[in-house]
């Protein structure tokens, strides 16, 4: 994923973590960068939900894409 915000004082953190939240339809305080803070790549800690709960919700997304 990509977001505009730009990487000064964790704004484009914030931005991945709110993306992933509406796309996975959680609350933004259920989605922590754990990994990466200041790197291009994020590794995530989604609470409330299992790993093959995301997987299955972002691939929904996927497929709707036009």
């Amino acid at each position: 994923m990509r977001v505009t915000a730009p990487p000064v004082e964790g704004e484009a953190n914030r931005a991945v973590a709110a993306l992933l939240a509406r796309s996975l339809g959680v609350a933004p305080s259920a989605v922590t960068v754990v990994r990466g803070e200041r790197g291009r790549d994020k590794v995530v800690r989604v609470t409330g939900l299992g790993a093959s709960e995301i997987q299955a919700r972002l691939a929904r997304l996927v497929e709707d894409r036009p």
